[in-house]
């Protein structure tokens, strides 16, 4: 008897990450919070992507979870950047995908989120210097806003990527996600 192996996600993984991806666009436009800090945006964009990959437990979560993100944002219009808004979302979901895959067997589940976590605002940020690059501003004017922006977006990734696994952990514990993978038992 042969078994058959897919190699895409099963229908429950995908409904969960378009779930989390729609959750995290409308979040965002209903929370256009104006509080005067850079990167709280990160909070949720971290929370989300890591919810996906440690409920999926398989490496392109994250990124299937930004590219949908990135698509209803742009087609709903949200924000302001007209269809670039797709790479405010795919940018760090790609970049938590990469260092995901570098880093993940070297550290615990705890520290890889963080760790991950960080390098998204990374690529939020870099997206920011190249804005401002591009209008004309001076390169240490537009690193010290860099700089400012990833210490802003860290505090607030770090803290959307310890708020997962306690999520992760009640989802689990009441049998609202069934994954087979081998973050179970890191959990």
């Amino acid at each position: 008897m042969t078994t058959n192996h897919s190699r895409g996600f099963k229908l429950q993984d995908a409904l969960f990450i378009g779930f989390c991806a729609t959750l995290l666009v409308a979040l965002k436009s209903m929370l256009r919070l104006k509080l005067g800090l850079a990167g709280h945006s990160m909070l949720l964009m971290s929370f989300f992507y890591l919810t996906c990959y440690c409920t999926v437990g398989r490496i392109g979560a994250i990124t299937a979870c930004g590219v949908m993100a990135g698509a209803v944002a742009a087609i709903l219009g949200i924000g302001n950047g007209g269809p670039l808004i797709f790479m405010k979302f795919f940018a760090p979901a790609l970049a938590m995908e990469i260092v995901l895959v570098l880093v993940q067997r070297f550290t615990n589940l705890r520290w890889r989120l963080v760790i991950v976590a960080l390098a998204g605002t990374l690529a939020w940020a870099a997206k920011g210097l190249i804005e401002d690059l591009l209008v004309g501003m001076s390169w240490q004017v537009a690193l010290a806003r860099f700089s400012w922006k990833v210490l802003q977006g860290g505090i607030f990734a770090v803290v959307g990527a310890l708020l997962v696994l306690p999520v992760v952990r009640r989802l689990k514990a009441h049998d609202l996600v069934h994954s087979e993978s081998k973050l179970d038992q890191e959990l």
